[in-house]
């Protein structure tokens, strides 16, 4: 006699291969959503602009400047999270749904739990980062270093120990950015699609990223470069770059999961 699967027990979802060259499709994908919701998409982008500026005078009037990179940094962690509300613009218009400010943010409350569970999890890794790099600052510059902040880039161009620091804290960051990548990259907007736990969906998201590791390895260049990019002019490019990537994203997540 055939025993019968329990109906509380869910196959994992089915993870579609895409050509390496994929993200280019998601970013021209991403780019007409923005061009149709622009109202949504600059909005958040907007948001996160006057966050960085924010959290910039914040840290200079604290006196650590040197906070300031890594600090602007947690935007590849947690940008995917302050994201959830252009998944469920792109989602609705998929669907031929109305588009508001208003009903957007049903992408945070729909599966509010797990999605709070997953911002803890990228906040958690945020703050180790900004605790790894004080701690490399104060190991390779010691702890009288505090020049002002107009002389700090000319006082570490100086120093020996900069190009050490830059390797050890550049090859940390890589590994906490790509550990977050694979984590969230497909997660959260499939936590704003669908009834789903938190380490369901993170599971998903790896195996995605390690089945069209190619694919992946270009979007998540893609997204660096652009962000990167962006942070440069007074973080003025987030405005455009954020909504751009967050749309593109939802595409991403539709055309991996069949």
């Amino acid at each position: 006699m055939a025993i019968q699967p329990s109906p509380s027990i869910r196959p994992p979802p089915s993870i579609h291969e895409v050509p390496p060259d994929r993200p280019w499709v998601w970013i021209a994908a991403g780019w007409k959503d923005l061009m149709a919701m622009p109202h949504v998409g600059f909005f958040y982008g907007a948001g996160l602009v006057v966050a960085g500026w924010l959290l910039s005078a914040i840290l200079l009037r604290a006196g650590v400047a040197w906070a300031v990179l890594p600090a602007t940094s947690g935007f590849f962690l947690v940008a995917p999270l302050l994201a959830a509300g252009l998944y469920e613009a792109s989602r609705r218009r998929e669907r031929g749904e109305p588009v508001s400010l208003l009903l957007c943010m049903q992408g945070f409350r729909r599966n509010g739990a797990q999605l709070a569970l997953m911002g803890v999890v990228l906040l958690l890794l945020h703050l180790f980062w900004i605790r790894t790099a004080g701690l490399l600052f104060a190991v390779f510059f010691g702890l009288g270093f505090s020049p002002a902040i107009e002389t700090l880039p000319m006082a570490m161009l100086r120093s020996d120990m900069l190009l050490p620091f830059l390797v050890i804290g550049t090859g940390l960051g890589f590994i906490l950015a790509m550990i977050a990548f694979s984590i969230s990259v497909i997660s959260i907007p499939m936590m704003v699609d669908r009834d789903i736990s938190v380490i369901e969906a993170i599971l998903t998201s790896i195996r995605a990223t390690i089945i069209n590791w190619r694919a992946m390895a270009l979007w998540a260049g893609l997204i660096v470069v652009f962000t990167a990019m962006a942070l440069v002019p007074f973080f003025l490019g987030l405005a455009l770059v954020l909504p751009l990537i967050g749309h593109a994203t939802w595409h991403a997540y539709r055309d991996l999961l069949r």
